[in-house]
């Protein structure tokens, strides 16, 4: 399908949507994915991202992407399981196994996938997977072009036809971070007992990190279903998919109780919930990845077509969202995932192949996005 062709039926998408939506806060951006007048307008906080680079075309709903110390790729294809491998200035695409322990259905399969800090030493990597029976974290070594046979990290996680979650990172601190989703039953979220509707923490080998607050692997709860997370000089945060009215973006503390499902949004604060940074209308976001570089994080959306950037303040456990800018708006249709390559650049994939989008010839896609073109300092 010709980019223009592609554009329109984006634009389209906007309209159309899918199911998933999000939650309210300080920041509320318009409908039409315009800040409210008299607020920053995209480009405000510097020039306006570029894509400079396909890296790849013909993929089957590019979900998870982690970087090697070798620089080279490892990306998770959510419905065919498989686990492909992008290497060399060429950035030759080359499948090294799949994930037999995946059962794709509704919005499960081979979700999120992180490398492990000693990569250098164990060859692992890490892999969100919904099974049968349970969505789980496996880890198998990653040797050459060849994945080697997986073994259960943590199992028992919810499992659901929608909200599975599903995202890796590990954090500065060498822990595992898993995001959960509520697989549609709000009572979950709630439950500090259940591992669904959470933010988890864990160590290499699945066990509750030194640390955590309720001494399991639970780090903050009253989440819907959140797919993205980011840490910023330490501090993470989580973009988060809400039901009807507002998508959110929370900075996440330990034991903290996001609100959901008694709260969409802000409004919960005196209640002793904490209230989201910034909100989205879920026409203009419905997001996935987060990723942070150079003053900012970036957040892919898919019912909104567009990728956001958020522009940070302040250091540590005081950083705060600016206004969110909006860049390629119904040009490449959903953004799923984005991550910082080590060129500074960011890789962001499309989700148009999902069984929510109208894919074009090249779907799906991952994109290099220069997020500060013309400066020189940068990637």
């Amino acid at each position: 399908m010709a980019r223009a062709a592609l554009s329109a039926v984006a634009l389209l998408l906007v309209a159309a949507g899918c199911s998933q939506g999000g939650d309210e806060v300080r920041v509320n951006v318009g409908g039409d994915g315009t800040p409210p007048s008299g607020t920053a307008t995209a480009g405000a906080s510097g020039p306006a991202p570029e894509v400079v680079d396909t890296i790849a075309t013909g993929l089957e709903v590019p979900w998870g992407l982690a970087f090697l110390p070798s620089g080279d790729a490892v990306v998770t294809e959510r419905d065919s399981a498989r686990v492909l491998v992008i290497s060399g200035p060429d950035h030759e695409v080359t499948e090294v196994g799949s994930v037999g322990a995946a059962a794709p259905q509704g919005e499960g399969g081979l979700l999120g996938v992180a490398v492990s800090p000693a990569y250098d030493q164990d060859h692992l990597v890490f892999f969100y997977v919904s099974a049968p029976d349970d969505n789980r974290i496996v880890k198998a070594e990653l040797r050459g072009d060849r994945l080697g046979p997986v073994s259960p990290v943590l199992t028992g996680i919810p499992l659901g036809a929608i909200h599975d979650g599903g995202r890796l990172a590990f954090g500065p601190d060498g822990m595992l971070y898993a995001s959960t989703g509520e697989t549609g039953d709000g009572d979950l979220a709630q439950d500090r007992d259940s591992l669904g509707g959470k933010i988890l923490r864990m160590t290499p080998g699945g066990k509750p990190a030194p640390g955590n607050p309720f001494d399991t692997e639970v780090w903050s709860f009253g989440h819907r279903n959140v797919q993205g997370l980011a840490f910023v000089d330490g501090q993470l945060w989580a973009s988060e998919f809400g039901q009807s009215t507002f998508d959110e973006l929370n900075r996440i503390d330990a034991g903290a109780n996001y609100g959901w499902p008694v709260h969409e949004g802000t409004g919960g604060a005196s209640e002793g919930y904490t209230d989201p940074q910034a909100t989205w209308g879920t026409d203009v976001a419905s997001p996935s990845g987060l990723a942070y570089a150079d003053g900012a994080l970036w957040m892919a959306a898919l019912r909104g077509n567009r990728l956001w950037k958020i522009p940070l303040t302040g250091s540590g456990a005081d950083q705060t969202a600016g206004e969110p800018e909006p860049y390629f708006v119904g040009a490449y249709g959903r953004m799923r995932t984005v991550v910082v390559a080590p060129d500074g650049n960011l890789w962001v994939t499309t989700s148009n192949r999902d069984g929510r989008g109208s894919p074009g010839d090249d779907d799906d896609q991952i994109l290099v996005v220069d997020p500060t073109p013309g400066d020189a300092s940068a990637g």
